[in-house]
C-alpha cells in the first residue's frame, strides 16, 4: 500500500494482479487498485474531477482525466472517508500509475489539487 497526505487530504491505494487475456490478438494484463480518500483536514471539500497517469514498462502512456471517480463525486466532512476500486489494462506486465485529484473546499469555495502518489503495477509471475 502507497499513502500520501496533501492539505489534509490522504490518499491511499492497494493494487491486485487481475489476470491476463487476449484483446486483438495482443496479450493485456489487467489491475485493479483500491483507492481511499480520507478527509483529515477541519473543511468539507468535494472531489470534482480525476487525471491519471498510466505508463507500461514498454513506455506506453495514457492520460485519463475526467469528472469524479467511478461517476461520483463524494462529498467527505472532516474525519470521513471515500473507498471505491478500478482497474486498468496494460500491454506489458509492469507499470505505474499516478495523478491528482482536484478537490473544492466548501469553506473557501476554492480548489485545489490533492496528489495521488505513484504506484507500482506487476504481474507476480514476471517478477524474478
Amino acid at each position: 500500500m502507497v499513502q500520501q497526505v496533501t492539505k489534509g487530504i490522504k490518499i491511499s491505494v492497494e493494487t491486485t494482479f487481475e489476470g491476463t487475456f487476449y484483446k486483438d490478438y495482443k496479450i493485456q494484463y489487467a489491475f485493479g487498485y483500491k483507492v481511499s480518500i480520507e478527509n483529515q483536514g477541519k473543511n468539507t471539500v468535494q472531489l470534482s474531477a480525476r487525471h491519471w497517469i498510466i505508463k507500461d514498462a514498454l513506455n506506453h502512456t495514457t492520460i485519463v482525466s475526467g469528472p469524479g471517480v467511478i461517476g461520483q463525486k463524494p462529498i467527505l466532512k472532516p474525519g470521513e472517508s471515500h473507498t471505491y476500486s478500478s482497474g486498468c489494462l496494460l500491454t506489458a506486465p509492469f507499470g505505474a500509475m499516478s495523478g491528482h485529484y482536484d478537490m473544492v473546499d466548501f469553506a473557501t469555495t476554492s480548489y485545489f489539487k490533492v496528489n495521488i502518489p505513484t504506484f507500482k503495477l506487476s504481474a507476480p509471475f514476471a517478477i524474478n
